[in-house]
């Protein structure tokens, strides 16, 4: 095995922390200024879907700027989780799902995030 160099290994944990803020980042954005048309498209409440977009956002910045992001990774699992189950158990999603949006594109944001909980976001954080 190749062993990687770490200036590389710091950009890939960046570059994977910026690209779970991105999909959070704006999917959070988009329940805080939108949270009637978010709630209905999700079957919640206007005002759990609010706080789902602030959990969201929070949690995206957290991972970007290596604020906690451990922490801010472990409540995006949670938010994926409650989207796993959301859509295995009462929308009866596939793992594929129509049109792609079935929970396998969950599970796959939850395991992203899950590398960083284990390598702490690597090393360009800001306060780990």
């Amino acid at each position: 095995m190749v062993p990687i160099p770490a200036a590389l290994m710091a950009l890939s944990l960046l570059l994977l922390r910026l690209m779970i803020a991105a999909v959070f980042g704006t999917s959070g954005w988009s329940h805080l200024t939108h949270p009637a048309e978010r709630a209905q498209s999700i079957g919640m409440s206007k005002g759990f879907t609010f706080f789902l977009g602030a959990a969201e956002l929070a949690g995206a910045l957290g991972v970007a700027f290596g604020v906690l992001p451990q922490w801010a990774a472990a409540g995006l699992i949670l938010v994926m989780l409650g989207a796993i189950q959301k859509k295995i158990f009462v929308w009866h999603t596939g793992f594929w799902g129509k049109g792609s949006q079935g929970w396998h594109y969950d599970l796959m944001l939850a395991i992203m995030c899950l590398v960083v909980v284990a390598t702490g976001g690597g090393r360009w954080v800001l306060l780990g």
